[in-house]
Order: C-alpha cells, then sequence, then structure tokens
C-alpha cells in the first residue's frame, strides 16, 4: 500500500486506536496510536526542529496495521507505504528502527527492552554481528535511526498523555510538501 495523501495518513494513523502490535494482544502495553504518539512527542522534546525524525516516530509502526503478525517486515511495510508522500528519509529511518535495535543489542546488551521487543528481537535477526554493526553505523542517517529507536523503546507508558492525533496533522502536510513525490493537488496539506 502506497499513502497518496496526508488525509489517506491520518486515516490510517486514527485506524491504529485499538490495534495492536501483535494480533492476539500479548505485545506491548499501549495500542499502536499511543505508542505513536508517546514515540513522537518524546522526539519532538529530544530534536525540536526534526520534523522529519518527529514524523518518523509517529509513522514507524504502521506496518503492524497493514499487515498483522509480520514482525520482521513491519517496518519494510510502513517505509514502502510513506515513501512516496514523506520522502526518503522518513521512509529511510523508519526502515532502520529496527536495524538500530539490534545495534543497540550487540553494542549495549545490558539495556532495559519490553519482554514484546525482546521476543521479536530473536525473529528480527538477533544483536548485530561486529560486520553488521559496522555497515549500521556508516549509514548516515544511523545516528537519528538510533534516536527513534530509543524514543519506540520509551514509548510504551500506560495511560501517558502525548497530545492527539490531530495535533499531528500540520506537521505531516510540512512534511509532505517538502518530500513527497507525489503532484500537490493529491497530498492534502492543511491551509
Amino acid at each position: 500500500m502506497e499513502l497518496r495523501s496526508v488525509e489517506e495518513l491520518m486515516d490510517l494513523l486514527y485506524a491504529c486506536r485499538g490495534a495492536w502490535d501483535t494480533p492476539d494482544r500479548s505485545g506491548d502495553p499501549v495500542d499502536l496510536h499511543d505508542h505513536a504518539l508517546q514515540t513522537a512527542a518524546l522526539l519532538r522534546r529530544s530534536r525540536p526542529a526534526d520534523k522529519e525524525l518527529q514524523v518518523a516516530g509517529l509513522v514507524h509502526d504502521i506496518g503492524h496495521l497493514l499487515q498483522p503478525g509480520d514482525d520482521a517486515g513491519h517496518a519494510d511495510h510502513a517505509a514502502d507505504a510513506v515513501r512516496a508522500l514523506l520522502g526518503e528519509r522518513v521512509a529511510h529511518l523508519v526502515l532502520l528502527h529496527i536495524p538500530a535495535k539490534r545495534y543497540l543489542a550487540a553494542s549495549s546488551p545490558g539495556r532495559d527492552l519490553s519482554a514484546q521487543s525482546a521476543v521479536t528481537l530473536r525473529t528480527q535477526g538477533g544483536p548485530m554481528s561486529p560486520t553488521e554493526a559496522a555497515a549500521f553505523e556508516r549509514d548516515p542517517l544511523a545516528d537519528d535511526a538510533i534516536t527513534l529507536r530509543q524514543a519506540d523503546d520509551a514509548a510504551k507508558v500506560v495511560g501517558l498523555d502525548a497530545g492527539v492525533l490531530e495535533d499531528w496533522r500540520t506537521v505531516l502536510g510540512i512534511v509532505a510538501a517538502r518530500n513527497s513525490r507525489l503532484p500537490n493537488s493529491r497530498l492534502g496539506a492543511v491551509d
């Protein structure tokens, strides 16, 4: 699925309310909607000028909704869905949030992961080998991906008020207007 407008993306993000990272709800303690808002809010706080990073945090797990149960491929599905609308950097950051988890598991083996993240780490390839870690470090977006991953790991707090999804519509419109490969008339950006 390729998202063609901010409105389509907003509809998908609203559909994350009551949707979980595992079909049987045995995974993380917050739904995909709250997780997205928390991740984006943490990134807004730590990197207020980097709208693309914040948006990557907002959309990084929509692949769970697009292909339920595909933990290993959810980042690919999400990146493919947003690439044309939000640009290559956002898509690449979304794609890298899994390798960043594997990298951090290798470079900081004692760091805390949620129970679900520990389970999915195994299906996603486990901690990186030294060769994989060296390749990851050479990616120009590696540091930003690590920042996204750290926010992702922290954004699983039940009951945390991270704002409302509608607050992100304008930011999504700005990022889409700057980066989209779609005709402007299709973006659906807010005036």
